[in-house]
């Protein structure tokens, strides 16, 4: 049973992280290259603005904001998971290869399967989750031992490869590919927001309802499966098994957070630990901060980067690797 200190603690947490969240929303509504003033906002938002101010807002801003702060709370729920599973403080859905790997799968679905529109926004989770899907498995068999189980510094080693291996892939897919496919990928690569309308949110959404409570139910096995396995084994939990269904849940939410938001790393790293150091490691209590963390820090990335440079401003991808890459650093030296 938990203390009631440590939920009262989670609860000021999250509401603090819920203001934050709000003030970053408030201030990337009323900024940017087309002007909509502060003061017109909430006149606006009760659909009380001319036709321009509601354009901008909701057809512009509000779903961009909207589909990054999903895809960081995907993102860095997967990070948790990931890291629970393979008891390794580094393991992150970017660094590991996992989004690599569904950014090859919607590479060749881009540039090989033509689809409708409409079609294609809610195909691009599937077909990224099923190139993740096989490359977390490579990852896993390459890094498993028969005599020592999975080691967690040769996953992270053998994800680096992979990765660098599927982004080299992805290079040589588009070499012969049209101007504007390559740009697309481009972007991808890159991290940039490019899922920003609304049909995006609602192929995102369901991913999110139902992958996100599951993940709450076996917090208790994270829990366990996160002390050594003697322990896990001794206590009655197939590990097994309960590190895979955990895997296809972290390969899930990194598919479709990135299907929409492109190549973006160390959401997943950076977002796990810094919850771990405000509640500790108790994923019942770890589990709700992170979610809402990784929301806030990718949101806070794009929309800083948004306004850096004019006029397209810096991709979230590189504004988040400006921001996790020193982290990581500090962490593997640490290690």
């Amino acid at each position: 049973m938990m203390q009631p200190r440590l939920l009262n603690k989670q609860r000021m947490i999250l509401c603090v992280l819920f203001a934050l969240t709000a003030l970053t929303m408030f201030v990337g509504m009323g900024t940017g290259y087309a002007s909509l003033s502060f003061d017109r906002l909430i006149p606006t938002l009760l659909g009380q603005g001319t036709f321009k101010e509601e354009f901008i807002l909701f057809s512009v801003r509000l779903p961009r904001m909207v589909i990054t702060l999903l895809a960081g709370m995907a993102l860095a729920l997967s990070g948790a998971v990931l890291q629970g599973i393979t008891r390794n403080d580094l393991a992150d859905p970017g660094i590991v290869g996992i989004n690599a790997g569904a950014g090859v799968a919607i590479a060749v679905f881009f540039l090989f399967f033509p689809v409708k529109a409409d079609t294609f926004v809610f195909a691009l989770p599937f077909v990224a989750f099923v190139g993740a899907l096989l490359t977390a498995c490579l990852i896993y068999v390459c890094a498993y031992s028969r005599h020592t189980g999975l080691q967690p510094v040769r996953l992270v080693l053998t994800g680096v490869g992979f990765s660098m291996a599927l982004s080299g892939t992805m290079i040589v897919l588009i070499s012969s590919a049209e101007r504007q496919k390559v740009d697309f990928i481009a972007k991808w690569l890159a991290g940039n927001i490019w899922g920003t309308d609304w049909p995006f949110i609602w192929a995102l959404v369901p991913w999110l309802a139902i992958l996100i409570p599951f993940t709450l139910c076996k917090a208790n096995r994270l829990d366990i499966l996160a002390l050594n396995e003697p322990v896990a084994i001794g206590v009655g939990v197939s590990v097994e098994r309960e590190r895979l269904v955990l895997l296809l849940t972290a390969v899930a939410l990194a598919a479709s957070a990135v299907s929409v938001t492109g190549g973006i790393a160390f959401i997943g790293l950076m977002a796990p630990h810094m919850a771990k150091a405000l509640v500790g490691p108790r994923h019942h209590v770890l589990i709700p901060v992170t979610v809402l963390l990784g929301g806030w820090l990718l949101l806070l990335a794009d929309t800083t980067g948004r306004h850096l440079l004019d006029p397209d401003g810096i991709p979230a991808g590189i504004m988040a690797a400006l921001m996790g890459a020193p982290y990581f650093l500090y962490l593997l030296l640490k290690s």
